[in-house]
């Protein structure tokens, strides 16, 4: 229902009061009318708008929630709905966000405003991080306002209109592309043999750089020309046809009477140590260094920040998808040199 009402000046106002209840509509109405004719502060509408909203459903939005305590209840409840690195980024996210506030994070959520997380995502911004991870982390900030917001905490939220960031333009990066032939060929003549077939998976199946560490005998299907996999990331089940040059491959690979056994025994013991594949990707930049295709990286970083180079860091779906749109199957058939 919309509340029709006129303000000070006597100007007619209608906005909607977003209830299907005529009484409830009829006093949120009469709040709208009376803060527009007191010429109330915002400060004064909002704290309206709250007592309303409290003698409608028995709760004052905001009134003892702060937001270290509602952050620290949300990262509760992500716990059993988040996968494990997801999660160790919604806590980063939520470390950054508490310290930004610092003593305001200890005060009610209403007190917080557009304006406030606006800042917060402008400091992100100076700090030298990536226009991606800034808005990575905003985009955290806005699930836990919103989560408020869904739980009757906050009658507002103020993170709802938050714009993300656009990548500067003329920044000096160059923006990533798939690897070429002549690229994979460098690669592939300096890999050892598992490295080898970690790139060959990468390149024709698209699939992330862990999902390939993970695979075993049991997800080939060399009858039906398929693999089968439950990605770690998403846990969807995915089915992909083989390419032949990949089928070749796999044909030569030394095979195992247990089908529970590591495509790459080395790379699946390194996932399953650490729980992620950064060892591996630091590995693979390691083998494009040695292939002539960037400069070799410190372990250690110089800086709070590092420029990502233009290249694929390693052979994940993200980047190998580039190879499928250019070299379709048909052609893919046909680069026995990658075989």
């Amino acid at each position: 229902m919309t509340a029709c009402f006129r303000d000070q000046k006597g100007r007619q106002r209608r906005i909607s009061t977003k209830e299907t209840n005529r009484h409830k509509a009829q006093k949120i109405a009469e709040e709208y009318e009376k803060a527009a004719r007191l010429k109330r502060t915002l400060r004064q509408t909002r704290d309206a708008i709250e007592r309303l909203h409290a003698e409608l459903t028995g709760h004052t939005p905001g009134s003892s929630v702060s937001l270290r305590t509602f952050a620290e209840t949300w990262l509760e409840t992500k716990k059993a709905e988040a996968a494990p690195r997801t999660l160790e980024f919604y806590c980063k996210s939520a470390k950054k966000l508490l310290s930004h506030f610092g003593p305001l994070a200890d005060e009610p959520l209403s007190e917080i405003t557009k304006d406030d997380l606006i800042k917060f995502r402008n400091a992100l911004s100076a700090s030298g991080l990536a226009s991606k991870t800034v808005n990575h982390h905003l985009k955290c900030s806005k699930m836990i306002f919103r989560a408020a917001r869904r739980d009757g905490v906050l009658s507002e939220d103020p993170a709802e209109f938050v714009a993300s960031v656009r990548s500067p333009k003329n920044s000096g990066t160059t923006s990533k592309r798939p690897f070429s032939i002549p690229q994979l060929r460098a690669v592939l003549s300096v890999a050892d043999p598992e490295w080898r077939s970690l790139v060959l998976f990468g390149l024709y199946t698209g699939q992330r750089l862990g999902d390939i560490a993970r695979l075993r005998w049991s997800n080939i299907d060399l009858n039906r020309d398929e693999l089968r996999l439950v990605t770690a990331k998403t846990s969807k089940s995915r089915i992909i046809p083989l390419a032949s040059p990949l089928r070749r491959h796999i044909e030569k690979m030394p095979s195992s009477d247990d089908p529970q056994t590591p495509l790459h025994p080395r790379a699946c013991a390194t996932v399953d140590a650490q729980g992620r594949s950064g060892t591996l990707s630091r590995q693979f930049g390691e083998l494009l260094a040695q292939a002539g295709l960037r400069e070799k990286q410190p372990h250690r970083s110089k800086g709070k920040t590092r420029r990502m180079e233009p290249l694929p860091k390693h052979p994940c779906r993200t980047r190998f998808e580039g190879m499928f749109r250019i070299l379709r199957i048909s052609k893919l058939d046909r680069l026995v040199c990658l075989r």
